[in-house]
């Protein structure tokens, strides 16, 4: 991409910047990568098939994961698809102004709130679908059916490791001591 580094670059820079410091390098090419796969394949997706529908990642995500699991309780859409309830709130709304999404309330339970497409939600997913699912196969394109196999599992069980064990890691990391708030962007003021 234009203005960036190629990941051979990247990789070459890192490499004579810890060169001697003992890493875990492997594992650290692992993690780097998946970062940099997802934010490429994401970036391409919205600049491509998702830009055509006018869809952010984040809205497409969020009307796949109703769309598979039909109508849900915000919280499951919003843990299904990796993003806070606060974000789910103004994507929902979004996708409900443009006649995509409609909110109900939980018949048992007035304190939750129900998603599920409209018509012109299914209509459209039913159309994107086979588009975004031809740029997979584009950006998987350098892998055999084999290779994707095998990358396919090897990340999910990245996924599960994390799933099955990080609380635990977490906590041991933290002396069992909650994280500390996130700072919103504005930096610590220091005296002196």
């Amino acid at each position: 991409m234009p203005g960036q580094r190629s990941i051979t670059a990247a990789e070459k820079l890192a490499e004579a910047k810890l060169g001697g410091i003992p890493l875990h390098r492997e594992q650290m090419a692992v993690v780097a990568n998946i970062y940099r796969a997802a934010s490429t394949v994401r970036q391409h997706l919205e600049n491509s098939v998702l830009r055509g529908a006018d869809l952010t990642w984040t809205a497409f995500v969020v009307l796949w994961v109703v769309w598979v699991w039909g109508e849900s309780e915000t919280r499951h859409v919003a843990e299904e698809a990796g993003i806070s309830k606060g974000t789910l709130t103004g994507v929902a709304r979004t996708l409900e102004g443009r006649g995509l999404l409609k909110r109900a309330g939980h018949p048992s339970d007035g304190r939750l709130v129900l998603l599920s497409l409209t018509e012109e939600g299914e209509e459209l997913m039913r159309r994107l679908f086979p588009a975004f699912n031809e740029e997979e196969a584009f950006v998987a394109g350098q892998l055999s059916e084999e290779e994707c196999r095998s990358v396919a599992e090897g990340l999910r069980r990245v996924v599960i490791q994390v799933e099955e064990q990080g609380e635990e890691r977490r906590i041991a990391l933290l002396d069992g001591a909650e994280p500390a708030p996130r700072r919103s962007g504005r930096r610590a003021r220091t005296d002196g």
